[in-house]
């Protein structure tokens, strides 16, 4: 799913599980839509797990904690798994390609 914060203008893209927690999550700013995250709740774990966690934050951010049906003003678009694999395989790509 997707939803739109126009605040400040941050288009985010969820995959969820069966309860409504993440399991993915990017984030899109601008109109450029320049991805200032791609993460995974999965990858999150072993980073911490690893004591890696502020270097994996630092590069593709983190997921949101509470379930997505608990947000004020929740308002989602359904996406399809192809539509969401394609946002989260291209934010994946340009965050990978920028410089340290």
């Amino acid at each position: 799913m997707r939803c739109h914060w126009g605040e400040e203008d941050i288009w985010f893209y969820f995959e969820v599980d069966a309860e409504g927690r993440l399991i993915r999550q990017v984030e899109l700013e601008g109109p450029e839509l320049t991805p200032i995250a791609a993460a995974s709740l999965a990858e999150w774990q072993r980073a911490y797990d690893a004591g890696c966690l502020d270097e994996y934050d630092n590069s593709f951010g983190i997921t949101a904690e509470l379930p997505i049906s608990e947000w004020e003003g929740h308002d989602p678009e359904e996406l399809t798994s192809d539509q969401f694999e394609e946002v989260w395989d291209t934010a994946r790509r340009q965050i990978a390609a920028r410089p340290e």
